[in-house]
Order: structure tokens, then C-alpha cells, then sequence
């Protein structure tokens, strides 16, 4: 069983590579899967009709990643709340495991400090249990980015795998979320994402389920949001 690692240049060069993700050239990235909102969303209309009709979209992109043979997956779409309340939705905590419908089980195993941990989770199977149940261990880390967020992941080689579960493993990944400059209530949530599986799996099915994943990961992040709300 691999040691933890040290935090501070862990977490340093977490940061670091997912700022330079964030500023990979629009022309390198291909749509891999977009949510398309009502048919009379692309007609002109005021500035605020056109923030609620972005509310309803999510897209998907995807380039190669330089970390393994997969790829590196960026969405991103426009979330109707405050920084701080997505991102506490987002990253370890008691509101992760409950909307999201992915996630079967989290553990904090270790705690560096209120921004910085080690967790463990597991997923629900997918397509048909195609994709088998995973287990992630992973080293996360939160802190500000601009005028927002910035809330970020690497997997770790560490503690037993448990039965019934592939451990997966989670190239650096992160979610930038950002207040809308002239709508602080509206903020633009992007995130980076680049899972290896791991197992004998097809690639189509890989591709499938990531793209998909990550579409429904802002329908059900908005829901959860409002249902906090009440």
C-alpha cells in the first residue's frame, strides 16, 4: 500500500495543470455531446432570455489526453446559483452522495485541512452493467480561481481494493466555477474530466458513458440546487 502523499505540491500541481487545461485553444477540442434547450431558443431575444435558455444547455468536448490512452473530456454550461453553494455541492461533503445519482458510496479517509482531503468512493454500474461498479481514491483539493472556485481531484494508489469493485483511476480533473459578470446569481461551471476506467472495456461504451455522464451531471447538479433551495 502506497504512503499519502504530501499535500501542499500535490494540491501546487494539481492547480497548475488544470489551469492549463483550462487554457487549451477552443480549435483543439471536438463536441462530443450537446443538450440542446427549446426549438425557439436560437431566435433573438433579450439579454436575460437568452441567460435562461443558456441555463438549459450543457456541452460536452473532447480532445486526446497526454496522461493515458483515453481522453481528456471538458463540459461546461451555465448553473443558476452562487460560487460557493455549486462548488460545496460538487466536492467531498454531505451533499455529493445525495444528488448525485453516480455515486453509491463516499469516505473521507484523511483530512489535511477544511480545503484538502483523501476520499474514497465508489459508482453504480452502467449501460446495462456493461461498465462494472469502480472505486476511486482520491486526493482533493479546493481553493479560489479568479472571481470563484476552482475544485480539483488526482487518483491515488492507495488502500485495498474492495470486492466487487475495478478500481478506477482519475487523472487530474477539476471544475471551474465562475460568477456570470453581469449575473453574479448565475455562474459558468467548466469542468475537466479524464477517467480511466480500467478493465476490459470497449471504447465506444467508454465514450458513450462519459459524454452522457457528464451531460446529466449538470441537469441533476441544478435540480439538487434548487431542491437545497426550499
Amino acid at each position: 500500500m502506497d504512503l499519502l502523499p504530501d499535500a501542499a505540491p500535490l494540491a501546487t500541481k494539481l492547480r497548475n495543470t488544470l489551469v492549463q487545461y483550462h487554457s487549451i485553444p477552443d480549435s483543439e477540442w471536438r463536441v462530443a455531446k450537446r443538450t440542446v434547450s427549446a426549438p425557439g431558443a436560437f431566435l433573438p431575444c433579450s439579454p436575460v432570455c437568452a441567460l435562461k435558455e443558456a441555463e438549459k444547455d450543457a456541452t460536452v468536448w473532447r480532445k486526446p489526453s497526454e496522461e493515458f490512452s483515453g481522453y481528456l473530456y471538458k463540459a461546461q454550461g451555465v448553473v443558476e446559483d452562487v460560487t460557493n453553494r455549486i462548488v460545496d455541492h460538487i466536492r467531498p461533503g454531505p451533499y455529493r452522495l445525495d444528488w448525485d445519482s453516480l455515486m453509491t458510496t463516499m469516505d473521507i479517509l484523511e483530512t489535511f485541512e477544511e480545503n484538502c482531503c483523501v476520499m474514497r468512493y465508489t459508482t453504480a454500474g452502467q449501460l446495462w452493467n456493461i461498465i462494472a461498479p469502480r472505486e476511486f481514491v482520491d486526493f482533493s483539493y479546493t481553493t479560489s480561481y479568479e472571481d470563484g472556485l476552482l475544485t480539483c481531484g488526482i487518483s491515488l494508489d492507495y488502500g485495498e481494493v474492495r470486492p466487487n469493485f475495478v478500481r478506477g483511476f482519475n487523472h487530474p480533473c477539476g471544475w471551474f466555477c465562475v460568477p456570470l459578470k453581469d449575473y453574479p446569481s448565475h455562474s459558468l461551471l467548466t469542468g475537466y474530466i479524464q477517467t480511466e476506467l480500467r478493465g476490459m472495456l470497449p471504447r465506444s461504451a467508454v465514450d458513450t458513458a462519459m459524454s452522457s455522464t457528464l451531460a446529466n451531471f449538470y441537469s441533476d447538479l441544478k435540480k439538487a440546487l434548487k431542491t437545497d433551495e426550499q
